[in-house]
């Protein structure tokens, strides 16, 4: 198959999206949202980054929320958690049913997540020389369930792109078919977090503002640095995952995970 095909997402998942996925690890569908609605959810994640911003808030549910700054100084959020539990726009757009379809690349019971892990997260890439979050090194997500202390449950994320993400912007970086590694490799292949360093059998996944990928849960990704800066490297994307096994909803009393400590490392 070749690597660089896209989708578009019907009303059902087709033998050969499935395929693609389960050879590579991930999958890319087309226009997902409209440009309208781009705007729309850009919007609602303003108005929560105001009120955080405002109210002081550095963590939601265990989870720390990252702050830098903007091309113009001015203070904003690069990292959201739990963002569809403060916005009715994002909660939603969570209740879209084709977003149900992409279980098929996980199991017949899993779930949409909203109040566990982080829920929805919101990323904000910008690369300027005053922005605290420009690039996120190697890692599987997989990692996660192992710090937290329980077996690994089939999980898979889903990312929606509210900017063009071409190759100069960095971008998200895979190695496509280590989701079929072994145990010791997803523990070990890499240095998690702390390596950004390019690898030969890596792919760069470029995608346009509204664009829909999905990406098993044990492959290898980054986030690479932009080699363009200021506001051409803005890169916003938000993310969800797909996740089976017992139900371990977060709430204000819920401790931070360990591997959130990696991400202080991170600029």
């Amino acid at each position: 198959m070749n690597i660089r095909q896209r989708f578009v997402i019907g009303d059902q998942i087709t033998p050969e999206q499935s395929q693609f996925f389960n050879e590579f690890g991930f999958i890319h569908f087309e226009h997902f949202i409209s440009q309208d609605e781009v705007e729309r959810i850009l919007a609602a994640v303003k108005e929560i980054e105001q009120q955080w911003l405002r109210e002081k808030v550095t963590k939601v549910n265990g989870i720390p929320i990252r702050f830098g700054k903007d091309v113009d100084g001015s203070p904003i959020v690069q990292r959201f958690a739990f963002a569809s539990m403060y916005s009715e726009v994002l909660h939603e757009f969570l209740q879209d049913p084709r977003l149900n379809l992409l279980k098929a690349f996980s199991t017949k019971t899993s779930r949409i997540v909203e109040d566990e892990k982080d829920g929805l997260v919101i990323n904000h890439y910008i690369n300027d020389g005053r922005s605290n979050y420009t690039k996120l090194g190697w890692h599987t997500d997989s990692l996660r369930d192992i710090f937290q202390g329980f077996h690994k449950s089939p999980m898979v994320n889903v990312g929606i792109s509210l900017d063009d993400s071409q190759k100069e912007k960095g971008g998200l970086r895979v190695i496509p078919g280590s989701h079929k590694q072994t145990q010791f490799e997803l523990l070990f292949k890499k240095k998690y977090f702390v390596d950004n360093t390019p690898d030969k059998d890596e792919f760069v996944i470029e995608t346009k503002a509204g664009d829909l990928t999905v990406h098993h849960g044990r492959i290898w990704h980054r986030v690479a640095l932009a080699t363009v800066e200021g506001e051409a490297s803005r890169r916003r994307v938000m993310y969800f995952p797909i996740i089976s096994g017992k139900y371990k909803p977060k709430s204000e009393k819920s401790a931070t995970p360990i591997y959130h400590k990696f991400h202080r490392a991170i600029r």
